[in-house]
């Protein structure tokens, strides 16, 4: 699957994002709300794992956001399983240097569509930190809906943080 879109591109992850994994060492700072998974530094080795890892998943809900023919950042949906077999979780990160070009937004709102037009989901939900508004409004613009504020909820670098929960059903 390959999704030309106004902005970017949204394509499978594969080892051609391995050029741009500079871009990811500033998104695992704490500030911008991503999980430990995401280390920091992030290095060429981690990158190397990760799509390794997603290569061998051979994930159809892993995408890569390609600008100018390079990789800028990514976004997974994660599907639930169990009685939560019709709902998934969204996440997402872009380069520092792509913020506040609509890119993600855009990402967002085509990817959450395709995942509903393609997979049996009936709700796709994300969770951001609450010192994260940015993040926040992405999801606002991709018609993702607060469902409420999850009282110190992470803790992110020894800081219990809250988390805002958005959902977007079908």
């Amino acid at each position: 699957m390959e999704l030309v879109l106004e902005r970017c591109t949204i394509r499978p992850c594969d080892w051609t994002m391995l050029n741009r994994w500079q871009t990811t060492r500033t998104i695992a700072r704490s500030e911008l709300g991503v999980r430990d998974l995401f280390p920091h530094p992030y290095t060429i080795r981690d990158a190397q794992e990760f799509l390794q890892r997603t290569i061998s998943e051979g994930s159809a809900m892993k995408f890569c956001i390609e600008l100018e023919g390079a990789a800028v950042g990514g976004i997974g949906v994660h599907p639930g399983e169990d009685v939560h077999r019709h709902t998934a979780t969204v996440g997402y990160w872009l380069g520092e240097e792509f913020w506040g070009r609509g890119i993600m937004t855009e990402a967002v709102t085509v990817v959450t569509d395709f995942c509903f037009g393609n997979f049996p989901l009936r709700r796709i939900s994300a969770e951001v930190f609450a010192n994260n508004p940015a993040s926040a409004r992405v999801l606002e613009k991709a018609g993702f809906t607060l469902e409420g504020c999850l009282k110190n909820d992470v803790l992110k670098d020894g800081k219990l943080l809250d988390s805002l929960l958005y959902a977007r059903t079908r």
